[in-house]
């Protein structure tokens, strides 16, 4: 397994296995040509994205106009095909959100990824909470978890409570990573986490 990750904002991952190569999100329109140069350079067999926020799939029009199906949760395809724009960004302003959700490029299609299957060699987990159609993807021990948690100062956080469509559903989310027997956490901003770190975090009594 290769793995290389790439910031656009938000993380790409690059994943090279024997079955094929597998993008991981597509980051923010600001850096559509870092991801245009990135789609050239790797060729991706498939792009997966983890959920429909603009920060992680601003950027899927551009793979899908290349060639390579976008696969994402059922719950999660409304969002990306333009059907609806429930974006919390910025936070206590959903008629911005709205226009953020509208200003940016929609796919004309999506096809199904659903917790249990395989792609590309790595198994799709339902991590919920953040969105409500957020996965991620499991693979000897290795999780790439989306915005399931974010690495920064101090180890493993969850976002704002603001940012989450469900906050104690994305709290339980992240408890349930310890019966995963897990050796590393890739999330969806910031650096590798530890299972420790996870457990940490989720020991937390405020939420």
């Amino acid at each position: 397994m290769n793995v290389d990750v790439r910031l656009l904002y938000a993380n790409v991952y690059l994943l090279s296995t024997p079955a094929g190569r597998l993008l991981v999100d597509s980051g923010a329109l600001s850096h559509a040509p870092r991801f245009a140069q990135l789609l050239r350079a790797f060729r991706p067999d498939a792009l997966l994205l983890t959920h429909a926020h603009v920060d992680h799939a601003g950027n899927a029009f551009l793979a899908a106009r290349a060639g390579a199906p976008v696969l994402a949760h059922p719950l999660e395809h409304a969002a990306l095909l333009g059907q609806s724009h429930d974006l919390p960004y910025p936070a206590g302003f959903p008629a911005l959100g709205r226009v953020i959700s509208r200003a940016h490029p929609k796919l004309r299609s999506v096809q199904a990824a659903r917790p249990g299957e395989d792609v590309l060699g790595w198994r799709v987990v339902h991590l919920p909470g953040h969105t409500p159609g957020q996965i991620g993807l499991l693979r000897d021990g290795v999780l790439i978890a989306g915005d399931a948690v974010v690495g920064g100062a101090g180890g493993a956080h969850l976002p704002r409570a603001a940012y989450n469509h469900d906050h104690a559903q994305a709290l339980s989310t992240l408890k349930g990573m310890m019966d995963l027997d897990l050796r590393e956490i890739w999330p969806g901003h910031g650096g590798p986490l530890t299972p420790g770190q996870i457990r940490a975090r989720a020991q937390r009594v405020d939420g």
